[in-house]
C-alpha cells in the first residue's frame, strides 16, 4: 500500500481520537484502538474514512502483552506496514497530592500498566514493522505533571515521567531506524479530564490553569494533535525529545 499508516491506541475520544482525524485528513490510513465501549470508535472510524482513510478498529488493553503483539500481527495482516505509533492509552486515580493514604500499592502498578509498561510493550510488538518502514516514529503521549510536580496524582505523575524516561532510552536503542518522542500537554479540554474532576473543580482548576498560563488559555485535544502528527511524521531529525503544549504553563506569567 502507498498510503503511510499511524496506529493510535486510546484513539476512540480526545487527544488519541483528534489524531487519528487529522492523520486521516492528511492522507493517511489509520488503526483506532479502544479497550470498552466500540461505538466511540466506531464514529472516529466514520470520521476517518469520511477522509478517504482505510480505518481498521481494533480492541485492545494494552496493559496487556498478548493483545499488543495481537494487535500488531493485524496491523500487518490489514494494512502490511505501521509508519507511526502512537501511544496515548492512559488512566489515572483523581487524589489529592497531600493524600499520600489515598494510594496503595495497587493503584501504582494499575496506572503503570497502563502509562508505563503498556507503552514498552506496544513499542515491543510493532518494532518489526517500524523498522521495515522508510521512516518511522513513536510518539509517546506524557503530560506536563511531571516536569511541573502537579497532576491527578503521585502516582500519574510518577507514571509520566517513567514514560518520558522509556522514551529516552528506546529512542538510543531503536535509532537510526525509528524514532521516538513525547509530547506532553497541558491541562487538556476532555470529557477524561471533565468527567475525572466533576465539573466544579474542573472550572476552579480551568480558571487557575489559565490565570497561570503565558498564553492564557486550555489546551485543546486539536492541539496536541497537530504536535503528534509533526513528531510523527514530519520532524526526521528529531529523536528522544519532550515537546510540551501546554499553553504557556510552564513559562508562566
Amino acid at each position: 500500500m502507498d498510503k503511510k499508516v499511524c496506529v493510535i491506541t486510546g484513539s476512540s475520544s480526545g487527544i488519541g481520537a483528534a489524531s487519528a482525524i487529522l492523520f486521516s485528513r492528511r492522507g493517511w490510513n489509520v488503526c483506532i484502538n479502544y479497550s470498552k465501549d466500540p461505538k466511540p470508535a466506531e464514529k472516529v472510524a466514520a470520521i476517518c474514512r469520511s477522509h478517504g482513510a482505510d480505518v481498521l478498529v481494533e480492541r485492545a488493553d494494552v496493559s496487556d502483552d498478548a493483545k499488543c503483539v495481537a494487535l500488531a500481527a493485524r496491523v500487518k495482516e490489514h494494512f502490511g506496514r505501521c509508519d507511526t505509533l502512537v501511544n496515548n492509552a492512559g488512566t489515572t486515580k483523581f487524589v489529592e497530592l497531600k493524600d499520600l493514604d489515598g494510594l496503595t500499592a495497587a493503584d501504582f502498578q494499575k496506572i503503570y500498566a497502563v502509562n508505563v509498561i503498556g507503552p514498552f510493550q506496544m513499542i515491543r510488538a510493532f518494532a518489526p514493522l517500524l523498522r521495515d518502514a522508510r521512516s518511522a516514529a513513536v510518539v509517546n503521549v506524557s503530560s506536563i505533571a511531571p516536569l511541573i510536580g502537579g497532576g491527578s496524582s503521585v502516582a500519574y505523575i510518577a507514571s509520566k515521567g517513567g514514560l518520558n524516561a522509556l522514551t529516552l532510552v528506546l529512542a538510543r536503542v531503536l535509532g537510526p531506524q525509528v524514532r521516538l518522542n513525547v509530547v506532553a500537554p497541558g491541562m487538556v479540554d476532555s470529557p477524561w479530564l471533565r468527567n475525572g474532576l466533576g465539573p466544579e473543580k474542573f472550572d476552579a482548576m480551568l480558571h487557575q490553569y489559565e490565570s497561570a498560563s503565558a498564553l492564557d488559555t486550555l489546551v485543546q485535544p486539536e492541539d496536541v494533535a497537530e504536535t503528534i502528527y509533526y513528531l510523527g511524521a514530519v520532524a526526521s531529525k528529531t529523536t528522544g525529545e519532550v515537546h510540551l503544549v501546554d499553553g504557556g504553563r510552564r513559562v508562566g506569567r
